[in-house]
């Protein structure tokens, strides 16, 4: 098993199928830089299913036990479920998931279900209607998202997770709302402090709520008590409801950064090879491999990457005198949350 420089494992990889969204969501892809002129990668810069198989392959034959497909919007990917039974026949995955924005779900559950997806994580920042047109940035109301949360448990992915980024004086009185929604449905609600993910979202520090006031909010309605982690390097602190009806995670990746458990490589839509969820650069693996490179030489090149792993960004967080984050780093639709 592959270790970097701070003895973190290899374990999960997420692969970034494509970089368009049709959510303009102000934490990601603010509208005012993703117009309609914006442009996208190119078809022939994307990795293909068989490509993004074959790089999957060798991950899982590094250590690599966990697979989450993502995007931009994954489900924008035209016959994303050929991938989805691509990559449940390789050996090895124990765990293939998937994280969407679930507003093309509702169609698409069934049939990823079919292929072999395991489970899915759907984004939904808060219940109310107005606020998540704001957030969206298209103006789309809850409805389709609900829908679509619905069919994915109609088709049997399980555990269903709801992935909500929290921002103070924007929906932080609302969490409280959607912890009542999920309560008792065997849905998981995970609150994730807002991050400086990528450049372009004007990330401040006051406008992140700590995972301590997340925890209080919610207590003070919906009394708590903490549950150990599921497995080592769970990201989300886990807290069950004390009468006994499901339970809620909180993901601290500013307030309490958990760096040194990080098992996680990513994989861009262009085929690089990023460490590290705020990083700069990444490997180049897509042209090696249309160039003729073998499985051995694409391996080698990995393994060289990630001994050489030095990541710790979110223990490492500089922010300038206006609280705003000082480091130039990827942007999140091009490898995932």
């Amino acid at each position: 098993m592959l270790k970097d420089t701070f003895n973190r494992n290899l374990k999960d990889l997420r692969i970034s199928v494509t970089d368009r969204c049709n959510f303009r969501c102000t934490y990601c892809m603010p509208a005012e830089i993703f117009g309609e002129s914006y442009e996208f990668l190119p078809k022939e810069e994307i990795l293909s299913f068989e490509e993004i198989t074959k790089l999957a392959t060798i991950f899982v034959e590094l250590g690599v036990e966990k697979i989450r497909i993502t995007g931009g919007e994954p489900l924008m990917r035209s016959n994303l479920e050929q991938l989805v039974l691509l990559l449940n026949r390789v050996h090895g995955i124990q765990d293939l998931t998937l994280t969407t924005n679930g507003y093309l779900l509702e169609q698409q559950a069934e049939a990823l279900k079919k292929s072999g997806l395991g489970r899915i994580t759907i984004s939904l920042d808060t219940l109310d209607d107005e606020l998540f047109k704001t957030m969206n940035g298209r103006g789309f109301d809850t409805k389709r998202v609900l829908a679509g949360i619905q069919a994915a448990q109609r088709s049997g992915l399980s555990p269903i997770k709801i992935n909500a980024v929290v921002q103070k004086n924007v929906n932080e009185n609302t969490i409280v709302d959607l912890a009542k929604h999920f309560k008792g449905t065997g849905i998981i609600v995970r609150f994730i402090e807002y991050m400086d993910v990528g450049n372009l979202n004007a990330w401040r520090l006051n406008e992140v709520v700590p995972a301590s006031d997340i925890f209080d909010k919610i207590n003070s309605e919906l009394p708590l008590e903490p549950l150990s982690q599921n497995y080592a390097g769970e990201v989300a602190s886990r807290y069950k409801y004390r009468d006994g009806s499901g339970e809620i995670g909180i993901i601290s990746s500013v307030s309490q950064p958990f760096c040194g458990a990080c098992t996680r490589a990513r994989l861009s839509t262009d085929g690089r090879l990023y460490t590290c969820l705020f990083g700069e650069t990444g490997l180049n693996l897509r042209d090696p491999m249309r160039d003729g490179a073998t499985s051995e030489q694409l391996k080698a090149l990995i393994t060289t990457c990630w001994e050489k792993r030095d990541d710790k960004y979110s223990e490492d967080r500089t922010v300038n005198s206006a609280g705003q984050s000082s480091n130039k780093k990827i942007e999140m639709y091009q490898i995932g949350g």
